[in-house]
């Protein structure tokens, strides 16, 4: 039985849109039929109660397949779904210290950073200046470092600390698993 509907896609033509004078037809189990015409093609895949599918239109002629459409767009989908599960989406977390910090609040502010660092999301570390604390960007610079090196066992600078306006901002990034 024929199926005249048109499950099309966006970037793949099908049976009847397939409008080229000469085409490099391959057949379902994968051997070359050759160069034929358009309607030659569509006869053989209708002889086979399967579909014509144009897979490489930038190719000279366009090669097309003899399949069972709906079949390749659900294997499509499913491996889409798939790689869509194993994907992680990175996050910036925000950590954000002072030019005052104690020792018991850096090691906190420590602990957090390493967790976020641990599920794989980014850090964004942050110390904001107020009032005359302007006047001494190198203490922020010290207690950037110092942050960097307590961090350095899980996370790499992929921005080092640098002063941008009142704010004084660097970004660290977990270390990639060998």
């Amino acid at each position: 039985m024929w199926r005249c509907l048109t499950i099309s896609s966006k970037e793949l033509q099908i049976n009847e849109e397939i409008r080229d004078r000469e085409i490099r037809v391959i057949d379902a189990d994968g051997s070359q039929l050759g160069i034929m015409s358009a309607a030659q093609a569509l006869e053989i895949a209708m002889q086979k109660e399967l579909d014509l599918v144009k897979i490489a239109p930038q190719a000279t002629p366009p090669v097309c397949k003899v399949m069972n459409y709906g079949k390749y767009r659900f294997e499509q989908a499913k491996k889409e779904k798939e790689a869509r599960k194993n994907q992680h989406v990175v996050d910036i977390k925000e950590v954000r210290l002072s030019l005052n910090i104690d020792t018991n609040d850096f090691n906190t502010k420590r602990n957090h950073a390493l967790r976020f660092l641990a599920d794989g999301d980014k850090v964004k570390v942050s110390i904001r200046f107020r009032g005359r604390e302007m006047g001494h960007p190198e203490l922020g610079v010290d207690i950037m470092n110092r942050f960097a090196e307590a961090c350095a066992g899980s996370a790499i600078v992929e921005k080092a600390a640098k002063l941008e306006g009142r704010s004084m901002l660097m970004s660290l990034a977990p270390k990639p698993n060998k």
